[in-house]
């Protein structure tokens, strides 16, 4: 009788013990499966914790932070600012040059199209006797060019070894600046020596050299060029030259 008793009590407390794992075991997997739940929630980012530097942060650019907050980086600095968006157009960084401008030569009077100073690399020079008026020559320069050229103010002329060049007819001086397009021609009149023989220092050569002069007027411009004489020619004191001209009848008048 004591015997069935044990048993009994045997199995009570088996039976007690197997009930409490069982409780045990529903809670743990309540818990887990809660802690699934939640984890399924959570979404990235919204940790109130922050990624530290060493957590693959980006790294800040040189002279600058790193992209802004919206993710975007922010454009490399090139120098240039663009214009406004009110349609001000007050850039500061470069712009592009105004073609009108970048036609125009520095200094001068003339408004005109700018193009280059006629000189000896882009023109030829020839110098001829005239029948009328007496003592004169005409010298023409013609550009054998691409591009058209300004033959400026007046012809610095030499003949044979002179150091100074022939004075300018001022009377002769034309309104506008003469523009040569490729292939035609610019004139000017050369007085070589008094028709009454007032002239003083008189000689002969055949050579004569023409220098150009620049837009600023400043002096002589570019490469000179030869003006070959076909006879000796006679110059003296009042050798003077004129102002090129667009005509050579104009050339001729003084």
């Amino acid at each position: 009788m004591r015997h069935l008793r044990l048993n009994r009590a045997a199995r009570t407390s088996a039976l007690g013990t197997a009930a409490l794992i069982a409780a045990l075991s529903l809670t743990a997997c309540q818990d887990g499966g809660q802690a699934a739940a939640d984890a399924s929630v959570a979404t990235p980012g919204t940790s109130d914790t922050q990624p530290s530097a060493d957590a693959g942060a980006p790294a800040p650019r040189a002279g600058g932070a790193a992209g802004s907050d919206s993710g975007e980086d922010s454009a490399p600095d090139t120098g240039q600012a663009s214009g406004s968006s009110s349609g001000s157009g007050s850039a500061t960084g470069p712009t592009k040059a105004d073609p009108a401008a970048a036609t125009r030569q520095d200094g001068g009077k003339d408004t005109g199209p700018v193009t280059r100073a006629c000189d000896g690399g882009n023109s030829k020079v020839t110098l001829t006797p005239v029948s009328r008026p007496l003592n004169h020559m005409l010298l023409t320069v013609t550009n054998t060019g691409s591009t058209a050229c300004n033959a400026y103010y007046y012809p610095f002329l030499r003949f044979g070894e002179a150091q100074s060049t022939p004075p300018v007819i001022e009377e002769s001086k034309p309104q506008a600046v003469v523009t040569v397009l490729p292939g035609e021609s610019a004139y000017a009149g050369v007085m070589t020596s008094s028709a009454d023989g007032s002239g003083t220092g008189g000689y002969s050569t055949r050579k004569a050299v023409v220098h150009f002069q620049g837009r600023d007027g400043s002096g002589s411009t570019g490469p000179s060029a030869n003006a070959p004489l076909s006879k000796a020619v006679y110059v003296d004191s009042t050798l003077a030259v004129t102002y090129w001209q667009t005509d050579m009848d104009d050339a001729l008048v003084y």
